[in-house]
C-alpha cells in the first residue's frame, strides 16, 4: 500500500514537472512581429534657384543647351538631371525632426509633359526607423497618385 501511494505521488511530482516545463517553454517564444503594409514619409526638395544654396537640398547638375544649373529650363523642364540629399520626416513639415535622407537624382525625361524619371534611396538612421529603401523608375508628375518600383 505504502509502494502504491509513493508511486501515485511520485507520479504527481513529474506530472507536475512537464506541466510547468511546458508552461515556461511557451511563454517563452517570440511572437512573430505582423509585417507593415504601409509606409508614409515625406522628402522636402528644395532645388537650388542661384540664391538659396544655404537651404537647398538638390541642385541641377545637367542642362540641355537652352537650360542652365540655377533654373530649370523651359519645355517641361526637359533634359534637367538633378541630384538631391533631402530630410526624410514623418509628416509633411519641413521642421519636423527628419528619419533619415533621401538621396539620389531624377531626370526630366520627357517634351510634351511634365514626368521624371528617378533613382534614389531613402537611408533612415532615427531609433524608430533603421536601414535603406531603394527606388527606380518612371515618376509621371502630373498624376495624383503615383507609384515607384
Amino acid at each position: 500500500m505504502a509502494s502504491k501511494r509513493f508511486n501515485f505521488i511520485a507520479n504527481l511530482i513529474f506530472l507536475f514537472i512537464i506541466i510547468s516545463f511546458s508552461i515556461v517553454e511557451s511563454s517563452n517564444k517570440i511572437r512573430a512581429r505582423r509585417p507593415c503594409k504601409t509606409l508614409t514619409f515625406y522628402f522636402h526638395d528644395i532645388i537650388y534657384n542661384g540664391d538659396n544654396a544655404k537651404n537647398a537640398t538638390s541642385a541641377i547638375v545637367g542642362a540641355p543647351a537652352w537650360g542652365n544649373f540655377t533654373k530649370l529650363a523651359g519645355q517641361n523642364h526637359f533634359g534637367d538631371l538633378v541630384v538631391f540629399d533631402d530630410p526624410i520626416t514623418l509628416d509633411n513639415n519641413i521642421h519636423s525632426s527628419p528619419i533619415g535622407r533621401a538621396q539620389g537624382f531624377y531626370v526630366y525625361d520627357k517634351k510634351e509633359i511634365f514626368t521624371a524619371w528617378l533613382g534614389f534611396s531613402f537611408v533612415f538612421n532615427s531609433t524608430e526607423h533603421k536601414g535603406s529603401i531603394n527606388f527606380a523608375g518612371a515618376d509621371p508628375l502630373m498624376n495624383k497618385t503615383r507609384d515607384i518600383s
